[in-house]
């Protein structure tokens, strides 16, 4: 691909927090559509539709936007680089017990939503390199850059790691108030951040009229794991939005409720936004 990713920069750099939507994108490559046993919409299926237009507010509350071009069924970004399935991957050597990469959700995923195969046969170990090399690395140098320089600047960084969820994922989670929650905070059991940054982050949707829950059944993946290194001063955190609040999943569409759900998170994203070194520890250097 052209570009592994878009990147959105505020006017002045006015905040600590960082967003990433690493599985929002949406550019399908012909070699895909065309070599893929599924339709274009079921591959959609695993797409995390939109989620980067509901944050699109990031850039005017001081704060990057990264959102990926590439979709998940082609490059998952929210895996390790060498997480490759060797089911689908001639080539690829075997790896410890990966429960992931078992289910064929490796970094080149072998399915996608309801364990659906993406391809007959296997791709060839150059392959897979080849989308590494063009997608993932790109996205993760510049989300690594981008974090590193709100570290410098400010003390510390916030990365915001955005997702949305399939609403039926949610139908084993614990109620909150008795209600099926529709946000879930991930923060690898309080590894990824410090708790006053999720406790913060919970207040913001909850005052916005989401029902949060907390790592259940969504901790964080391999972004929130891998960046979130507290005692460095870099917080990450894991937000996954139920996607039945504003879109048809069968037909990974808007649905009428769009505008006014984006509106409120819109309210979200500048309230995390503004989230500052003063409310939270500061690393020591």
């Amino acid at each position: 691909m052209e570009e592994a990713f878009t990147l959105a920069l505020p006017a002045s750099r006015g905040s600590c927090a960082v967003f990433s939507s690493p599985h929002s994108g949406r550019d399908y490559p012909v070699a895909l559509t065309r070599t893929s046993r599924l339709s274009l919409r079921q591959l959609r299926s695993s797409e995390d539709a939109f989620v980067d237009e509901l944050f699109a507010a990031a850039p005017g509350a001081g704060a990057p936007l990264i959102a990926a071009r590439a979709p998940r069924a082609w490059v998952d970004l929210n895996r390790a680089a060498g997480d490759l399935d060797p089911a689908l991957i001639a080539g690829a050597g075997r790896t410890a017990q990966n429960p992931r990469i078992a289910a064929g959700l490796g970094v080149i995923p072998r399915v996608v939503g309801e364990g659906r195969a993406i391809i007959d046969g296997k791709l060839t170990l150059a392959e897979a390199e080849g989308r590494i090399a063009s997608v993932w690395r790109p996205f993760h140098a510049r989300l690594a850059a981008l974090v590193e320089e709100s570290r410098a600047a400010f003390g510390m960084a916030v990365l915001f790691d955005c997702h949305s969820m399939p609403h039926d994922a949610l139908s084993a989670t614990p109620s909150v108030w008795g209600r099926r929650p529709n946000v879930i905070l991930g923060d690898r059991f309080g590894t990824a951040c410090d708790r006053r940054v999720i406790d913060l982050a919970a207040e913001v949707f909850t005052d916005a009229g989401f029902l949060v829950a907390r790592n259940t059944p969504f901790a964080g993946g391999y972004i929130t794991q891998t960046y979130g290194r507290p005692r460095r001063g870099v917080h990450a955190l894991q937000i996954e939005i139920d996607r039945a609040l504003y879109m048809d999943e069968a037909r990974v569409e808007r649905s009428a409720e769009f505008a006014t759900i984006a509106e409120r998170l819109a309210g979200v994203t500048r309230a995390l936004a503004a989230i500052t070194p003063r409310r939270l520890p500061v690393a020591a250097e």
